[in-house]
């Protein structure tokens, strides 16, 4: 069985998107499992149609607006790098009207239901392919993982926007009587959870550098220092999900074959930038291409 793996990144979806597209289109991959994180959740339904032009016209052309209906902060740019700064109005009204999160993503919803459709969800579900949503339960410590056949249409689209909903700075979901949010603070990289699937071969689409690097501007504000510290400890679980990953794969005689991004793609992966999205989707699929198509030394001897 082969299985498909798309960390969380926000933003930085659009680099696994591209590398997908290569895996699929390209190589021909046929996978059985699709489990996705955060961003991730969102692109595997698509990707699992082989809907990839369709996908990436949605991921490209994505913004701010696109995402929340509250955003909880401005976007300033200065000599090419994008820094954030709490919309103070935005944020204290929305505490006011009793909100428990500085932003609400209802938008995001919308654009869920709204770019896959109920007939795309019952082909899926007829299918022998199975895709996987990680979401994390806030009030059971523990990460959940939410199979497309385990739900309707309607349940199964607010799974994938809450496995989207990066709290503090988007919706907190209460379902079941259990506050909800973002799969990736509970497991950013699910490659456990597709070997326990049963894959005996995982692509891994992990969306941050092999090797760490100096990737994070120094904190202007206590809004940007908030987002540097959950920054800082998705990176800590991601790299914890990859070595547990990597352990339980040697010990079941798994394949895992990593797609990390080659270089920093953002210091801020909650800026949606069209023209730099497209440009990460085209930079995934040449480094999934170099990545498979290069011939070492020792294959030339």
């Amino acid at each position: 069985m082969r299985a498909l793996v798309i960390s969380g990144g926000g933003s930085k979806g659009a680099f696994a998107g591209g590398v997908a597209q290569y895996l699929i289109e390209n190589k021909k991959h046929q996978y059985d499992l699709f489990i996705g994180t955060s961003t991730g959740s969102l692109l595997v339904s698509h990707l699992a149609l082989n809907n990839v032009d369709k996908i990436k016209e949605i991921y490209t052309n994505v913004n701010q607006q696109s995402i929340f209906n509250v955003c909880p902060f401005t976007i300033k740019s200065k000599n090419g790098i994008e820094t954030i700064k709490i919309n103070h109005f935005n944020v204290l009204r929305n505490l006011m009207r009793g909100s428990k999160t500085f932003g609400e993503s209802f938008n995001l919803k919308k654009l869920i239901k709204n770019t896959f459709s109920e007939a795309e969800f019952q082909q899926l579900k007829a299918s022998h392919k199975d895709i996987v949503i990680t979401v994390s339960n806030l009030s059971l410590n523990q990460v959940e993982y939410k199979s497309i056949k385990d739900f309707d249409y309607d349940a199964f689209c607010e799974w994938v926007w809450v496995s989207c909903n990066y709290t503090p700075f988007m919706t907190l979901v209460k379902k079941n009587g259990c506050e909800y949010a973002d799969g990736g603070l509970g497991s950013m990289v699910p490659i456990e959870e597709a070997i326990k699937r049963g894959a005996t071969h995982v692509d891994a689409i992990v969306l941050q550098t092999e090797i760490t690097h100096f990737n994070r501007m120094p904190s202007t504000n206590a809004f940007s220092l908030l987002t540097n510290m959950f920054a800082f400890m998705l990176d800590r679980i991601e790299s914890q999900n990859i070595r547990i990953g990597k352990f339980v794969a040697t010990n079941q005689d798994t394949i895992i074959d990593f797609y990390y991004t080659p270089t920093v793609l953002t210091t801020n992966s909650l800026v949606f930038n069209k023209e730099k999205m497209n440009l990460w989707w085209q930079s995934g699929f040449n480094f999934a291409k170099f990545k498979n198509e290069t011939v070492s030394p020792l294959e030339t001897e």
